[in-house]
């Protein structure tokens, strides 16, 4: 359906709007449709399978039923630079980024809250427009390995429109 690309494109206007610590903007965004939707939601059962790890199956085809999917993500964020201790260590110079098994790790707490802050708008977005959606870190895991957006963290927000929502009744 056209109008839920337009959907996804005014949830992309929303997560870019939002507000960020310091006015500095470190969040990304994707809009994903037709074959890119099969071909992730292929990767994440997939992937589910090669890893053993639960409901990537499940997930996948809730990405495969969807209309878009939009990809957020932190791209190279810098530290915000208080020393506030809130990522664990009491300077922000300590703080050191490294690749873990799904996410890169060692990120400023302001800038993960900018990505929710961001996450957070583009779904009051699709629920104002009545489109379904849920925030799905599964297929930021998947979205991420399989390079489909640049980011340490990447979270995914499927949309669809139908009689009843096919993300809560999994």
């Amino acid at each position: 359906m056209d109008i839920m690309n337009t959907i996804a494109e005014l949830m992309a206007v929303s997560a870019r709007t939002a507000p960020k610590a310091a006015g500095k903007d470190y969040v990304e965004i994707k809009i994903l449709k037709g074959d890119d939707i099969d071909k992730l939601a292929d990767d994440m059962v997939q992937f589910g399978e090669d890893s053993g790890k639960v409901n990537f199956d499940r997930d996948g085809e809730n990405v495969r039923d969807s209309d878009s999917v939009i990809l957020l993500s932190l791209d190279n964020p810098a530290k915000l630079g208080l020393n506030c201790g809130a990522c664990g260590h009491d300077e922000c110079v300590d703080l050191e980024t490294v690749d873990g098994p799904e996410f890169a790790g060692g990120l400023c707490a302001w800038r993960v809250l900018d990505l929710g802050i961001a996450l957070g708008s583009a779904v009051k977005t699709a629920s104002l427009l009545n489109a379904d959606n849920r925030i799905m870190y599964r297929i930021g895991v998947v979205a991420r390995q399989q390079g489909l957006i640049d980011g340490e963290l990447v979270v995914g927000i499927p949309i669809s429109v139908s009689g009843k929502s096919i993300y809560f009744d999994r």
